[in-house]
């Protein structure tokens, strides 16, 4: 029987660079990302003992991986950012918004600063 392989070797490489790029949100957050072999890469979010990860997310796509790691780096700067303020209702957009506007591009050009460390093309 032939084992079907979800993810090609470049996709993997892109995929394995990506990963790398995001290194320190997975210091940030209960959040890690492993490559699962033929099957792409595994993104496990919010640890909670004993049970494990409470979210999962399997990709095959260096891009689709990128994206979705940006979005968790973003949201997770966010909202470290309003407990910081001592804001109690937590809504990302509002938050961002009250931000000066020389740190909201700060966390705007992280984005291109991941991209380029990932070689993904905005």
């Amino acid at each position: 029987m032939e084992k079907q392989v979800y993810i090609t070797e470049e996709e993997r490489a892109k995929c394995q660079k990506v990963t790398d790029a995001f290194a320190e949100l997975y210091e940030m957050e209960k959040i890690v990302v492993l490559d699962a072999g033929r099957y792409g890469f595994v993104e496990l979010k919010y640890y909670k003992p004993p049970h494990g990860f409470e979210e999962d997310a399997t990709f095959t796509d260096g891009r689709a991986l990128f994206d979705a790691l940006w979005q968790a780096w973003f949201d997770t700067t966010l909202y470290l950012t309003a407990k910081k303020m001592q804001l109690d209702n937590i809504i990302y957009e509002e938050v961002f918004n009250c931000l000066s506007k020389e740190k909201q591009s700060s966390i705007i050009a992280k984005k291109a600063d991941f991209a380029r460390k990932a070689g993904i093309t905005l």
